[in-house]
């Protein structure tokens, strides 16, 4: 669908020719957009790092940026990304550069664009669903209990880990637990 920004290339407006081959997390998320508007993946943590959470669908129904969080729970992150789906709904679209008050632990998050290189390695659902990245997706950061953003002088080096900075390259950002997800 999507709201003039661009076509949307994803496999509930396009036939590819494979809609009889496609896997239960497709079909469930077709189901869930379909019914909801998008669908939250979660990835859940493991021997080689920490868990995330982004969205599919919302491109598609809205015309709005994916949106994902990563290094917390990902229940709690999971909600706070129905949150911003209801919101978005709404017609409160995200942008890069925006802060929103409430939205994570009652904390504010700000949301930062994803740099498209990280695509394939991390959100290997939203390319499939798409078929045809780059396609619009914000990081939704979340603060340290002061309130402080990882990039904000006064945070410790173990919370500025904890979530990666997608809005750089791979290339520029420290290799670690995220980089090496690609």
């Amino acid at each position: 669908m999507s709201d003039g920004h661009s076509p949307c290339t994803c496999v509930i407006c396009n036939d590819y020719g494979d809609r009889d081959r496609l896997d239960n997390f497709q079909l469930r998320t077709i189901v869930h957009i379909t019914e909801y508007g998008w669908s939250v993946v979660l990835v859940h943590p493991d021997d080689t790092g920490p868990g995330w959470a982004y969205t599919i669908g919302l491109w598609h129904s809205h015309g709005a940026p994916e949106l994902a969080m990563f290094g917390g729970d990902v229940y709690e992150m999971e909600e706070s990304l129905n949150t911003l789906g209801r919101q978005t709904a709404d017609g409160e679209t995200p942008a890069d550069g925006d802060r929103r008050d409430g939205i994570v632990r009652g904390q504010p998050a700000a949301f930062r664009e994803v740099d498209p290189h990280w695509y394939d390695g991390l959100f290997g659902g939203a390319v499939a669903f798409y078929r045809r990245p780059p396609l619009p997706m914000l990081q939704v950061v979340w603060p340290n209990p002061d309130g402080l953003f990882p990039w904000q002088p006064g945070t410790d080096l173990p919370f500025r880990h904890s979530q990666p900075w997608l809005w750089l390259t791979p290339k520029q950002h420290a290799r670690g637990v995220w980089t090496r997800r690609l």
